[in-house]
């Protein structure tokens, strides 16, 4: 395990693809661990992560992204560098979107995104979500097999997405086209390569939803748009337009990531694990708890980062400002302290809902009620609509030998692809 410990997490390919035994001996040295290679403290207990997490005085989100890529702009100096990543807060990745904010700034923009997740605006989506489980499944149930991926968890993420945030019906189309689309080349963010993205989606919702807004404000209609077109702070001051626009976009690119990987981990389970697809089909109640464990088990982010501010303390370890912090969400939800057995997937666990796959404080992840749904919705019509489910044996070998493929990415963990076969129901 020592040996592991001393692995290069951010260039390791073979930890891209299992990082739980890399966590695992991290932890079995201290939960709060300071690795060889870039100088990042690694948080791999449930308890340090959460104090982490809640430490947003002493602990800023500004490069929750990015973490030691690219370096930090300038050098830390002294106890206290809170004037150092104010000035050169826009020279983080993404330094214009909720993720790396700090309050107040943080405050705000989350504020704005509460004018749109409220649960009446959930619930109708909801509503629409169901209807769009059945048409994506519509597309290729009488072929009796799917690349899950591809054919419904990436589209049907997109368009669930598009409805909450009122994209026009008639440009739907274009947003699954351009974002659920596969790709031979993955461009998700913290790729091993650190090499730009090809593709830069939060750029292209940013100009989408700035023409929108802009128009709303114009000229406003009683839709989901013009709302948060006149969406004001808790203040009544009104936002400039693109500070409207960002939180929105964030959560329409993040949204998607998530739950498209939260979705093709269940379904991989449910082929692998066949009891689990008797014990859902019999009991429907048991698919949400059957959720809560696949977000604990295979969480969809692995990682999350942050730079101390000051000089601080995680789990009794002396952190000094301007030190780069890797929280292990991964990590801390198969820490044996709090999960028995971690490494079994179970259903009778009595804190399944303490797992960290969302977060926690400030930046517990606002899309969490809808990737729920989500992802209760999905399982509800699969099993509604399949029978014989099962992994395709061509694509991921047999099931005692099973052959998967993660993202090449050490901030997410999902899937490359997943083949399913399947019988229609009669």
């Amino acid at each position: 395990m020592t040996d592991l410990a001393s692995a290069d997490y951010f260039t390791d390919q073979s930890l891209a693809q299992n990082p739980f035994e890399y966590f695992a001996a991290l932890r079995e040295q201290n939960p709060v661990y300071r690795e060889p290679h870039h100088n990042v403290v690694i948080v791999t207990g449930h308890p340090e992560v959460i104090e982490a997490f809640k430490n947003s005085e002493s602990l800023s989100a500004v490069n929750a992204i990015g973490g030691p890529f690219p370096p930090l702009p300038f050098e830390p100096e002294g106890d206290d560098i809170t004037a150092q990543i104010n000035a050169h807060r826009h020279l983080f990745p993404i330094a214009e979107h909720i993720v790396v904010m700090d309050p107040p700034e943080h405050t705000m923009a989350r504020s704005l995104l509460g004018r749109l997740l409220t649960p009446k605006r959930l619930k109708e989506n909801e509503e629409y979500i169901w209807k769009l489980a059945d048409a994506q499944i519509d597309e290729f149930i009488e072929n009796g097999r799917c690349e899950f991926l591809g054919e419904y968890a990436k589209p049907f993420a997109t368009l669930a997405i598009t409805d909450l945030l009122g994209v026009p019906e008639s440009e739907r189309p274009e947003f699954r086209r351009i974002l659920a689309a596969k790709s031979e080349t993955p461009h998700t963010v913290g790729a091993l390569d650190h090499t730009p993205v090809e593709v830069n989606p939060l750029a292209y919702l940013d100009e989408k939803f700035k023409g929108y807004l802009e128009e709303r404000r114009r000229d406003p209609q009683n839709d989901i748009l013009s709302g948060l077109a006149t969406a004001t702070y808790p203040d009544g001051s009104t936002p400039e337009l693109m500070e409207v626009v960002r939180p929105a976009t964030f959560l329409f690119g993040a949204g998607q990531e998530t739950v498209t990987k939260l979705l093709s981990s269940a379904l991989r389970m449910l082929g692998d694990r066949p009891e689990f697809e008797k014990m859902l089909r019999e009991d429907r109640a048991l698919i949400r708890p059957f959720m809560e464990e696949s977000l604990r088990f295979d969480s969809p982010t692995k990682v999350d980062f942050r730079l101390a501010r000051t000089n601080t303390t995680i789990g009794g370890v002396d952190i000094k400002a301007g030190t780069i912090v890797m929280l292990s969400l991964a990590g801390a939800n198969r820490d044996p302290r709090k999960f028995e057995n971690p490494n079994e997937f179970r259903l009778d666990r009595k804190n399944l809902h303490d797992h960290v796959a969302f977060g926690r404080g400030l930046h517990t992840c606002a899309g969490a009620p809808l990737a729920r749904v989500e992802g209760h919705v999905t399982l509800n019509r699969l099993l509604d609509r399949m029978q014989d489910f099962k992994i395709s044996e061509v694509s991921h070998g047999p099931t005692d030998n099973r052959t998967y493929t993660y993202e090449p990415s050490f901030l997410l963990r999902g899937l490359a692809e997943l083949n399913i076969e399947f019988t229609a129901a009669p």
